[in-house]
């Protein structure tokens, strides 16, 4: 049936064709509609020609349409969804933990540790006067080298000579006295034999030589005393060695074992030390006194001899831990005829500790100090993070020791972060080089 809202051509299609057609006509424009229409009324094609040619041309137009749409669908919508699952394929990506690993090697059988030491004599010792009197002259300065029982000094003490004098002729005088005493007895004894004497007075003159003896003793006795101490009128070098101090001058008063007479100055008249050989002492850290033993090797540098190694053993230990500082003090001696040390000088030790059963090695940027004790991160086969508690054993600084806990063949993450968990997912970055 004739539809007059159609074009002039299309009345007598389906109801169907006739909408698709109304909308092909309502977008013509004017011009078009008029054409059609001059067509219709008798200056356009035939009938004929107008039904049978373009109809089929017309029935595609609905899938050119649906083609159309779906291909710019297409065109709008699938780079879209690449583009996104690519966004959430970085943004994982990018969420998961990138880590660098490091790989346990075996740790060195011998190592060095490296510790302060106090320079300090083999042997030293503070002079003092054993004798009162007036200081007459003395020998030997500061820096005097010198040898087991040289003088340094000489005390004059008038009064002391006067006193052994004094007791040597009371010795001689007790000397003469025991000697009539025992003459005596014997006398008595031999009378006494053929009964011309009691026996009460032979034994009185046998005690009294007795008495003579012991007088004579203590004479002697206080001639020896007297003549030690005048003996110590020369001070004497006690052992071969370097005067390092002398503080007492020509005419100074010095009391035996007491201070001098000027004020203010101390007893010791000298200060003595043997620099043949020196002696170190360091504190060797508890975890490291095992491994110190009379054979450990050992040198010193110093820094006024820059790259010099100087030659050292290890003489002694103390066999035991100090309890408030947990080290072990070690002497080392020095051999220095050279004079290349000097006493009371600053030294580095170097000693080098061997282990008889070394561990493995990582970097203290490895460790993590958690609550429940020192711990370390490694990576396992699925890619995520396992922690697992170690135990340290010898410091080599910026490396250390690990002794239990660890797999020589652990993939172990470096500088891991405070929140790192178990089962954390973590991708390995790649090793950087140059």
């Amino acid at each position: 049936m004739n539809n007059p809202s159609l074009p002039p051509d299309r009345g007598d299609m389906s109801e169907q064709a006739a909408e698709t057609a109304q909308a092909a006509w309502s977008a013509q424009p004017a011009s078009g509609k008029e054409n059609l229409h001059a067509d219709k009324t008798g200056t356009a094609r035939s009938a004929e020609t107008t039904t049978a040619g373009p109809k089929p041309r017309r029935r595609l137009w609905p899938f050119a349409l649906s083609g159309l749409a779906a291909a710019l669908l297409i065109v709008g919508i699938v780079p879209r969804l690449h583009a996104s699952a690519a966004l959430t394929q970085q943004t994982q990506a990018q969420s998961m933990l990138s880590v660098s690993v490091v790989t346990p090697r075996p740790a060195p059988a011998v190592h060095e540790l490296l510790l302060p030491g106090s320079v300090t004599s083999f042997a030293e010792a503070s002079i003092y006067a054993r004798t009162s009197g007036y200081l007459a002259h003395w020998n030997s300065d500061i820096g005097a080298q010198v040898k087991n029982g040289q003088t340094l000094a000489t005390i004059n003490a008038p009064d002391l000579d006067a006193q052994l004098r004094q007791a040597r002729a009371d010795e001689a005088t007790a000397q003469a006295n025991f000697d009539f005493a025992k003459t005596t007895a014997q006398r008595w004894q031999e009378m006494l034999k053929t009964q011309s004497v009691a026996q009460q007075d032979a034994d009185t003159k046998v005690s009294d030589m007795e008495a003579r003896r012991a007088m004579l003793a203590s004479a002697q006795a206080n001639v020896a005393h007297l003549a030690e101490l005048v003996s110590y009128e020369k001070i004497t070098a006690p052992f071969d060695g370097t005067i390092t101090a002398r503080n007492v001058d020509v005419g100074a008063l010095v009391t035996a074992g007491g201070t001098p007479g000027t004020s203010g100055m101390s007893g010791e008249l000298f200060h003595i030390q043997q620099t043949g050989v020196l002696r170190v002492f360091v504190d060797v850290p508890q975890n490291d006194a095992p491994y110190v033993t009379p054979d450990t090797g050992v040198y010193l540098t110093a820094q006024q001899y820059p790259g010099r190694h100087i030659a050292a053993k290890v003489a002694r230990t103390t066999g035991s831990i100090d309890p408030s500082s947990r080290t072990l003090r070690v002497e080392v001696d020095v051999d220095n005829k050279d004079g290349t040390l000097m006493p009371g000088a600053y030294a580095q030790v170097h000693l080098q500790l061997q282990s008889t059963t070394p561990a493995l090695d990582l970097p203290v940027s490895a460790l993590l100090f958690r609550p429940d004790g020192v711990t370390v991160a490694v990576v396992d086969g699925n890619g995520r993070a396992v922690l697992k508690t170690v135990h340290i054993g010898r410091d080599f600084g910026t490396h250390v020791e690990i002794t239990t806990g660890l797999a020589a063949t652990d993939r172990v993450i470096d500088n891991p972060g405070d929140s790192l968990s178990t089962g954390q997912a973590v991708q390995i970055a790649p090793a950087a080089h140059g």
